[in-house]
């Protein structure tokens, strides 16, 4: 797949596409569907599939503060999308101005003349433009006019729940697992870089990898997981997880670290993505070092028959 950044690429020279516009957060089950349908009309039209997202969520400019953390980073975002089968995918720069394009602007500028689009998915709840007042309806009229065709794709439901972004964060948010990995079609997953730590899990005999987390990107619930850890060359390892603030030792900023229970080595400024597969229990203040190394001996065990 073939990653184009800012609105300085287009237009797209030579070819004719489907096109398909979203933040896309997660790649959620709900978000595959509309790509797979976008990549389906493109083999079927002989038509080049091409993903339209943006480098920042559209609240961070016309509500700043209010911004949710985020489900991927937006590396990890393209990762997902390529494996969805798109051939290209469009980040476009979420600024002040383009926030004041009108509907009809982008219809022009990313679809007309810069995508030589010939149909359009979207999902059904979408919106775009100033003020959002573009919507599936206005896409389609706006289309027609323009010599492209549109298709809304409905709001995936798994057993009578809606799969979005904000509800898999709000079960995150709790230390709910089931359904996010439900949702994504894959386990939660954070990525970041692992750096010097205080020590304290080597003096007790479990050494930990503590994980730099990019600031926007959502942890779960404060608490101990089982997970894995996959390492840079794609190999993985079981994990035993804690994210939070070390209470036993007087407290912390938030934070990701992992024992890695057949690991030897060091990791230090080497990428690494923590998945996390069930919720163990809540984060406590123990009264002393060998009380928490016990718990942490009972975390590990209970993690080693969880992941396999």
């Amino acid at each position: 797949m073939e990653v184009l950044r800012g609105i300085g690429s287009l237009p797209l020279v030579g070819q004719e596409t489907a096109v398909t516009i979203g933040f896309f957060d997660g790649v959620h089950r709900g978000h595959q569907a509309v790509f797979g349908r976008t990549v389906d009309v493109a083999r079927d039209r002989g038509l080049t599939s091409v993903g339209v997202t943006f480098d920042r969520h559209p609240r961070e400019v016309y509500a700043p503060g209010t911004e949710p953390k985020l489900l991927t980073t937006l590396e990890r975002k393209a990762s997902l999308i390529d494996a969805l089968g798109i051939d290209q995918l469009l980040v476009l720069e979420f600024d002040e101005d383009f926030s004041k394009w009108t509907p009809e602007e982008f219809v022009k500028k990313v679809l007309v003349d810069g995508s030589n689009a010939r149909h359009a998915v979207i999902g059904s709840n979408f919106t775009f433009g100033y003020k959002a007042m573009g919507n599936l309806v206005v896409l389609t009229d706006l289309g027609a006019a323009s010599g492209f065709s549109v298709e809304g794709v409905a709001l995936l439901k798994l057993e009578g729940r809606a799969v979005s972004s904000s509800s898999i964060r709000e079960a995150l948010a709790g230390g709910d697992l089931p359904w996010p990995t439900e949702a994504l079609g894959r386990r939660y997953a954070v990525e970041g870089r692992v750096t010097n730590g205080a020590g304290r899990g080597a003096g007790l005999g479990y050494p930990t990898a503590n994980l730099d987390v990019p600031p926007r990107i959502l942890l779960p619930a404060e608490g101990v997981y089982a997970g894995r850890a996959v390492l840079e060359d794609g190999s993985t390892q079981i994990a035993a997880i804690n994210v939070g603030t070390n209470p036993t030792f007087g407290g912390e900023p938030l934070h990701v670290e992992a024992f890695l229970l057949d690991f030897e080595g060091d990791l230090r400024g080497r990428p690494l993505v923590i998945e996390f597969w069930e919720r163990l229990r809540d984060e406590t203040r123990f009264e002393s070092a060998g009380e928490l190394a016990r718990q942490i001996e009972d975390d590990v065990a209970r993690t080693r028959l969880i992941v396999r």
